[in-house]
């Protein structure tokens, strides 16, 4: 994701999945402890929904829109720590083993092919 965005100005944009599905709106930003780079999103997922933090890296602002390069069943499914707290080192551990994205180096995500 563009690292020069205001964190701010994700908050309240819908979020869509990798296949154009809409996940929810997005409720609050969530910076990285080290670097101050904005590192998650709490997406609300539905109106009585809960809300799913999603990764801002490798996902994309894309016009008014965040695109999220995951499918909807996975995002719902992330672990649910609630929000308006900070998300300790484990919490964060969690939710990248959880899109599987590989932690191996600080800002060096990959995200895996889609399984056929």
């Amino acid at each position: 994701m563009q690292t020069d965005i205001d964190p701010r100005s994700l908050i309240g944009r819908k979020a869509f999945d990798r296949n154009g599905a809409k996940i929810g709106t997005v409720d609050e930003v969530y910076l990285d402890d080290a670097t101050g780079v904005p590192e998650w999103a709490a997406v609300r997922t539905g109106l009585f929904g809960r809300d799913a933090f999603v990764p801002l890296e490798p996902s994309e602002v894309v016009g008014e829109v965040l695109r999220v390069p995951f499918e909807r069943s996975l995002i719902k499914d992330a672990p649910d720590f609630g929000v308006g707290r900070h998300l300790s080192p484990e919490q964060e551990l969690q939710l990248y083993h959880h899109y599987g994205l590989d932690v191996s180096l600080p800002g060096d995500f990959h995200v895996p092919p889609p399984s056929d």
